[in-house]
């Protein structure tokens, strides 16, 4: 006879758990994002930067309107090449526009597309389930549908401005 009383507490998560279910859940998000079709954005269809730096700058962008290359490096702690990097392939997928600087041409500034690009909706639409899925080793629906609702409470409550409240 079952019950929850008689069941064992889990343990308290550690920093380090926190950081590895972190990283588990990232290399999921990144295997479960479509990939992208070469050229068949605008430009060269030469991507550049990791998925995790260009998704790390997308949020830097949405969080920081008309912001620069140096600023968003400064903020997220990526180098600076890694952020050009990533905002030359937002820019080819129609993610992000930039614009010169009018206090200082040599300088770039970077916010949101106006639009919706393919490539955007793309993304906006894909779903999670197959990718978990597999990273639970083909669970059953029950679990797939328990650990679904549990990233939608936490998705919820741990919005990319959550990390902003973190840093100075």
């Amino acid at each position: 006879m079952y019950h929850p009383a008689m069941s064992p507490q889990p343990a308290p998560l550690t920093p380090v758990d926190l950081f590895l279910l972190g990283r588990t859940l990232m290399k999921i998000g990144e295997e479960a994002l479509p990939e992208p079709v070469l050229g068949a954005d605008k430009g060269s269809g030469q991507f550049r930067g990791g998925t995790r730096a260009v998704l790390v700058v997308l949020s830097d962008v949405y969080a920081h309107d008309s912001t620069s290359v140096g600023a968003i490096a400064a903020r997220t702690g990526l180098p600076q090449s890694q952020v050009s990097g990533a905002v030359a392939r937002l820019k080819e997928a129609g993610s992000i526009e930039t614009a010169p600087d009018p206090a200082d041409g040599r300088r770039q500034l970077i916010r949101q597309a106006a639009g919706v690009s393919d490539r955007v909706a793309e993304v906006r639409t894909a779903g999670i389930e197959e990718a978990l899925a597999t990273a639970l080793g083909g669970a059953a629906d029950d679990r797939l549908r328990e650990v679904t609702d549990a990233l939608a409470v936490l998705a919820r409550h741990l919005t990319p401005e959550s990390v902003s409240r973190l840093r100075p």
